[in-house]
């Protein structure tokens, strides 16, 4: 995450603790770093559809049949909380979007983090109140992001930069737009106070069939094939030197789980509601449920192509400074375990 960004993120957290105790904030591990820990490794995700692979493989105990015990989790409501928890050790590995690992990545100068893997591709979208059929009729209104400097916020900025209009950090511009969690743009946009959000699924699905708004983009409709990362897995480069053995367990059950969810979707469905309703308190409608599966693809790929356009277009915007993003993924223990399993490995090109 760039500099400009420190101390503002900690504060918008939303992290929700599960498991014996709370969470570490220091980044040492408490077996003075022996590979072969039995310590619970700490994982975070957030609430969202597109972080299904952890929901469900938290909430079908995969996670814990291949790591031996259940993880330590947080969840947070966007990529830049989730990173600030990495830095401070608070978690070893999380589920996040492009632009927070990317941000992470270049705060640390390739120190900090890896990508390991992909989670999800899809499943974001540009919705807004009736009448606003265009990106023109945007100009004077308020569009929600779930955190400056996070993926979709990104996303939001530099679409309205390539239709003409801008959008300052300031919240000045053609178009304001605000930062704020995902649980306050439902409400804001039910009491008129916002015009539409750029925001992950379930969200987009519950503002289109709760508070009657309207698509007005697709994400996927901006990239090739439709094809663009929205949750990758990035762990702590210190925690995976000490305990490769437990990265490569985390990694068997993202496998799994990835595969539980493209073969029993409807099991994978009820798993993930049953997940957000421990977090949450309350269960997704089926609709929305049904509707924000569909829009999403579960893979392992990085779909890294996306990755690298995202950091230009952060770049261009002015939320991130030039970076080399040579380095910044490690497959190798992911395609070892996608080849003992007979799947085709993936590629960080």
């Amino acid at each position: 995450m760039h500099r400009r960004f420190r101390g503002r993120i900690a504060a918008t957290a939303l992290i929700v603790l599960v498991g014996a105790g709370t969470l570490s904030a220091c980044g040492d591990d408490s077996d003075g770093g022996k590979s072969g820990s039995s310590a619970p490794l700490k994982l975070g995700y957030f609430p969202n559809i597109t972080h299904a692979t952890a929901l469900v493989g938290v909430q079908k105990g995969i996670f814990a049949k291949h790591l031996g015990v259940a993880p330590k989790t947080a969840t947070f409501n966007a990529g830049p909380a989730a990173v600030e928890a990495v830095f401070s050790g608070a978690v070893d590995a999380t589920f996040v979007g492009p632009n927070p690992a990317i941000n992470a990545w270049a705060k640390s100068h390739g120190k900090a983090i890896k990508i390991i893997s992909g989670a999800a591709s899809g499943g974001v979208a540009l919705v807004v109140k009736p009448g606003i059929k265009s990106a023109a009729d945007l100009k004077g209104k308020k569009i929600a992001t779930p955190q400056l400097g996070n993926t979709q916020d990104v996303a939001v900025r530099y679409w309205l930069k390539k239709n003409g209009l801008t959008a300052n950090k300031d919240g000045s511009g053609d178009v304001k737009v605000v930062p704020q969690d995902n649980a306050q743009t439902l409400q804001t946009f039910a009491q008129g106070s916002i015009d539409g959000a750029w925001v992950p699924e379930p969200y987009a699905s519950r503002l289109i069939l709760e508070s009657k708004g309207v698509k007005l983009l697709d994400e996927s409709s901006l990239w090739p094939g439709g094809k663009f990362v929205i949750t990758n897995l990035i762990v702590r480069q210190d925690f995976a030197k000490k305990h490769p053995d437990q990265v490569k367990k985390l990694l068997e059950g993202v496998v799994e789980s990835t595969d539980f969810i493209n073969a029993h979707q409807a099991e994978a469905k009820q798993a993930a509601n049953d997940a957000l309703t421990k977090l949450s308190g309350k269960p997704l409608k089926p609709a929305i449920l049904d509707a924000a599966f569909k829009e999403i693809t579960f893979t392992t790929d990085p779909v890294s192509s996306s990755l690298v356009q995202g950091a230009q277009h952060a770049e261009e915007i002015g939320l991130l400074e030039k970076t080399d993003l040579n380095g910044i993924y490690d497959l190798g223990p992911l395609n070892e375990v996608l080849k003992a399993n007979g799947k085709a490995q993936v590629s960080d090109k």
